[in-house]
């Protein structure tokens, strides 16, 4: 009985220390692409220079009078609990790069008070913009209206926030305007943290 029950605390114990298998998203074998942009203060930010990170990604526009301000307060909530921790970036994309101008994405940082180091918010080429979205992040439309904003016919801006591992594989996607899908957010990037190097995810949806 005593072994039984020192199994069953030894089992317990190492269930909790073991981290949650998150899936991965896509084609079997898909991995974010190669991408170069320019954050809020000018700095070139490309795939190498988040190489082995864990990243959330979002696409934003600083005019939007929509979504776009709940979804900042709710990444600045991701933020905050991540702070000074580099394992974990922010990756917000503008969808409007013409009104997005370094000098306007400062200014915007500057308000959420998001240190460069860990939050980056990228501007570049709009084509280039929306192909990563669509193309490595999965980025899709939502079927309500009141949750996409067309600012192109080949791009839908949602309100979703993509999880990507290490290893540039997409680990999740959260409804960037629902408090209790981003508190989900940052539950998951704490078992990330956990993932042993060189773990390969085993569940694909």
């Amino acid at each position: 009985m005593l072994l039984g029950v020192a199994f069953l605390a030894y089992y317990n114990y190492e269930y909790k220390q073991s981290p949650r298998a998150l899936p991965t998203y896509g084609n079997p074998g898909h991995k974010v692409g190669a991408f170069k942009f320019v954050n809020q203060v000018g700095d070139t930010i490309t795939d190498k220079d988040v190489a082995g990170k864990i990243r959330v990604i979002e696409y934003c526009f600083t005019t939007c009078k929509g979504i776009c301000p709940k979804m900042t307060d709710n990444m600045t909530k991701v933020y905050k609990t991540f702070r000074g921790d580099m394992d974990v970036l922010i990756l917000t994309h503008t969808v409007d790069p013409e009104t997005d101008t370094v000098e306007q994405l400062k200014r915007y940082a500057d308000k959420h008070e998001a240190d460069v180091s860990q939050w980056h918010f990228l501007t570049g080429n709009r084509k280039e913009l929306y192909d990563m979205g669509l193309n490595s992040y999965l980025i899709t439309a939502v079927a309500t209206e009141d949750y996409t904003i067309k600012v192109t016919p080949d791009f839908v801006h949602t309100q979703y926030f993509v999880l990507v591992d290490r290893y540039d594989h997409i680990r999740g996607a959260y409804d960037g305007t629902d408090t209790e899908k981003v508190d989900k957010l940052i539950d998951d990037i704490k078992e990330l943290k956990r993932e042993k190097p060189g773990t390969t995810p085993i569940k694909e949806e």
